[in-house]
């Protein structure tokens, strides 16, 4: 029901993000989505990617400080609202959300987020009939 995130930490100078980048491109890892949060000394670059196991290895060895964590993949319809529903949706069963970023594929929105309890969000999810999308979902 989640779908694994890489969560990179980069320091804010010139070139740490491009590093990071190369790193995928040679690895042959495609980013499927991303966010950056910054902070005055560093940021988080956050991606779901086409093979995060690897991609974690990979930069790891090249000295990368990476973790995987589990986030929501919930596909939206295209139209006004739709994200203010489903966070509606959580904040109404006491769920917070920690961080959330989207974009649009074939038409549709799809909402990527962390929760501050990922069983009961899961309880919502099934309850409310979301519809989430699994890693090899997100790939097609």
């Amino acid at each position: 029901m989640t779908v694994s995130q890489l969560s990179i930490f980069i320091e804010n100078q010139s070139g740490t993000l491009v590093k990071v980048l190369e790193l995928m491109r040679k690895s042959r890892i495609q980013i499927i989505a991303c966010t950056i949060a910054d902070t005055a000394e560093y940021g988080i670059f956050r991606i779901i990617c086409s093979e995060p196991d690897r991609a974690c290895a990979e930069l790891k060895a090249a000295g990368v400080a990476v973790a995987i964590s589990d986030v929501f993949a919930i596909e939206l319809d295209n139209q006004p609202g739709g994200a203010a529903d489903v966070v509606g949706t959580f904040s109404e069963a006491g769920i917070g959300i920690a961080y959330m970023y989207a974009f649009l594929r074939d038409g549709r929105g799809i909402l990527i987020f962390r929760t501050d309890n990922e069983a009961e969000a899961k309880e919502v999810i099934v309850r409310k009939g979301l519809h989430v999308l699994a890693e090899n979902q997100l790939l097609a």
